[in-house]
């Protein structure tokens, strides 16, 4: 049960916040509703998204994976089941998504995909874990600017699995709207 609550004063910008994740994602978003109490934290987050929806270097597997393993190693439920719907929607294999809380023992990752959990998870740590033979493994792959990007995004997940977390978001049913078996015939 959410710590806050999820009840926001109806301003214009609130509306508008309501009525653009319904209209994207088919309902409102509780991260959404719970920063609506403080309006400059909702409008520097909404900002910020918008921001990083642009960021463009690394492959966008890598970066729900690396999104996915920080959520996990967080244990944010909230950040878990939108970030399977979302990266579903965009056509990512529901197995590798399934599998990024218990990555080690699946064996549906490239030696890159399991660089980028492991790494994601290290710098996820506190205090951070993260060595120079890891940065070095994804070296091999990766150049500066996309390992750049993929510190900073494990950053943000981070950021937004531990402000869900502490104020008690939990799923919201997205996975449940995807992976729906289709009817035969």
């Amino acid at each position: 049960m959410a710590r806050i609550s999820l009840d926001q004063p109806r301003t214009l910008f609130v509306r508008l916040t309501d009525w653009y994740s319904r209209r994207t994602y088919g309902t409102a978003l509780d991260p959404a509703r719970t920063t609506a109490h403080q309006p400059r934290v909702l409008m520097s987050q909404a900002r910020f998204e918008r921001s990083l929806a642009k960021w463009n270097k690394l492959a966008p597997e890598l970066k729900a994976l690396a999104v996915m393993a920080s959520a996990a190693s967080i244990r944010c439920s909230w950040c878990i089941d939108f970030g399977y719907w979302d990266s579903r929607r965009h056509g990512m294999d529901h197995r590798k998504l399934h599998d990024v809380p218990a990555w080690r023992g699946s064996d549906v990752y490239t030696p890159l995909e399991r660089a980028v959990m492991a790494y994601a998870e290290a710098v996820t740590a506190t205090p951070p874990a993260v060595d120079d033979a890891m940065v070095e493994r994804l070296r091999e792959h990766l150049d500066e600017a996309q390992l750049v990007e993929l510190t900073a995004m494990i950053a943000v997940e981070n950021l937004r699995s531990r402000v869900n977390a502490a104020l008690g978001l939990t799923s919201q049913g997205f996975k449940d709207r995807c992976d729906v078996p289709q009817p035969l015939g």
